[in-house]
């Protein structure tokens, strides 16, 4: 039973996007290529392609093994690329989801130097101030803010971080610097929008008072990205993580008001925490790339400190 081999041939046949265009790549007969996917269907149990006389398409259970195949078939290639050379050069697909905002200021920069120094790895990456599912959607890797809830994943920490209360020097000269939760009632709030629900309740906490507060949205998104351009436009005050914002903070665009209260829009008001992790699927099976790759994203985080 050729396992690996059998692998191959299914990654082919999508690659190829046909039956006997993968045949004719390996030197096998079309009958022989189908005897072969309908042994690996009836191994596995499942149907893993809808074909038709001209063509084929994956059902959900091939798609999700179609991406693990080719996480497999990368695995041996770096393996024998390492025993042969010597060296330590990754290559293969590496795909990635962030926060927009984090994405586009630190995960992409460090996700091209990486792809330079290894020009066989093919990235993709993935932004969203969604909740991504990871394992479902074919993700070596997530970069989420916060504590991890889902105990089937894998989390490892890259960073400090904590949200802060900011907007733009000239929004405070021209409105004023609210001081209490309260205030901000009287102040123009840019607010995150998550799966259509918008995150307007606020919570502080201070070392003897908590409590939170209902906010008007004088303006909304769903890209953190575009509260954070509206907050340096001095459209009004935002609630950021503080990498968002670090670049922002040393050049003076933005500034950070109400620093003694720690700040959450969670749901609940229960803080889940905002230090910034990378998770992943099932850490027997993470690739190298991958934690090369984890590597690279701690020590550029760890250049600089977060104030506290």
């Amino acid at each position: 039973m050729d396992k690996l081999g059998d692998i191959d041939l299914f990654v082919r046949v999508i690659k190829n996007q046909g039956l006997a265009a993968a045949g004719r790549e390996v030197g096998l007969s079309p009958a022989r290529v189908t005897a072969r996917i309908n042994g690996l269907e009836e191994r596995y149990g499942v149907r893993l392609l809808n074909r038709t006389t001209r063509q084929i398409s994956l059902t959900n259970e091939g798609s999700q093994f179609y991406t693990s195949c080719e996480r497999i078939l990368a695995e041996v290639e770096q393996a024998e690329t390492s025993l042969q050379t010597g060296q330590t050069s990754f290559s293969g697909t590496l795909r990635i989801t962030a926060p927009s905002d984090l994405g586009q200021q630190h995960i992409a920069p460090v996700l091209s130097k990486f792809v330079d120094k290894h020009p066989n790895i093919t990235p993709y990456l993935y932004l969203s101030d969604s909740v991504t599912d990871i394992v479902s959607d074919g993700f070596d890797l997530g970069i989420r803010f916060g504590t991890l809830e889902d105990s089937t994943l894998i989390a490892r920490k890259l960073t400090s971080n904590r949200r802060v209360l900011c907007a733009s020097p000239e929004y405070l000269k021209r409105k004023g610097t609210p001081n209490t939760p309260e205030a901000l009632a009287q102040h123009d709030c840019l607010t995150m929008v998550r799966m259509t629900e918008p995150l307007t309740t606020w919570h502080f906490q201070s070392t003897d008072d908590k409590r939170s507060i209902s906010i008007k949205a004088a303006r909304s998104s769903n890209d953190g990205a575009l509260i954070r351009r509206w907050a340096i436009e001095g459209a009004g005050i935002a609630l950021k993580s503080y990498w968002d914002i670090a670049e922002d903070l040393k050049a003076k665009r933005l500034v950070t008001i109400m620093d003694n209260y720690k700040h959450d829009f969670s749901r609940t008001g229960t803080s889940i925490g905002a230090d910034l992790h990378a998770i992943y699927p099932n850490k027997k099976f993470i690739s190298q790339r991958t934690i090369a790759f984890i590597n690279a994203l701690k020590e550029h985080f760890i250049s600089e400190t977060i104030p506290t």
